[in-house]
C-alpha cells in the first residue's frame, strides 16, 4: 500500500501546525499515512518572551495529551513535494504561497487564528479548534480508505 504525506504549516512552527502533527499521529491508525509539522518561517526561541510562551502552550497541550517537541522545521521545497496533503492550519499564512502546481496536489486551509498566547483560555481554545479539525480529517481519510 502507498504510503501517504500530510503536512501541517503554520507561521512558525511553534504551536498550530505542532499541536495538529502530534494530535493526528497519535489518533491516526493508519500507518501508511504520516504526519509532519512545519513553518513558513522557521520559528526561533531565542526571546525570552517567546521561550515562555512555548513552554506554556507545551504545558497546556500535555492537559489535553498532546505531548509537543522542541524540534522547529522550516518549509522547504524538497519537503513540500513529497506531501499529497498541506494543511495550513493558520490563518496568517497565506494559501498564494502554495500555488506552484509542480509540487502541490492538494491545499486545505483552516484557517485557525493566532490569538494572545499569554492567556491560558485563549491557549485552549486553539488546541480544541484543532482537535476537532483533526478529528474530522482523520475521519475523512478513513471513509476515503473504505471506498
Amino acid at each position: 500500500m502507498r504510503k501517504r504525506n500530510i503536512l501541517f504549516i503554520c507561521k512558525h512552527n511553534l504551536f498550530r501546525s505542532k499541536v495538529a502533527e502530534t494530535y493526528f499521529n497519535e489518533i491516526n491508525k493508519d500507518k501508511t499515512i504520516k504526519a509532519k509539522s512545519a513553518g513558513i518561517i522557521k520559528g526561533n526561541l531565542l526571546n525570552k518572551d517567546h521561550k515562555n510562551a512555548f513552554n506554556l502552550e507545551k504545558a497546556i497541550a500535555k492537559r489535553f495529551k498532546i505531548n509537543i517537541k522542541n524540534k522547529i522545521t522550516g518549509s522547504s521545497i524538497s519537503l513540500l513535494k513529497k506531501q499529497d496533503l498541506i494543511i495550513l492550519v493558520a490563518d496568517d499564512v497565506p494559501k498564494i504561497l502554495f500555488n506552484n502546481r509542480e509540487y502541490i496536489r492538494k491545499v486545505i486551509s483552516w484557517r485557525i487564528k493566532d490569538y494572545d498566547f499569554s492567556e491560558e483560555e485563549n491557549i485552549s481554545q486553539i488546541i480544541m479548534q484543532i482537535m476537532k479539525k483533526v478529528n474530522k480529517l482523520n475521519k475523512q481519510l478513513e471513509m476515503e480508505k473504505l471506498k
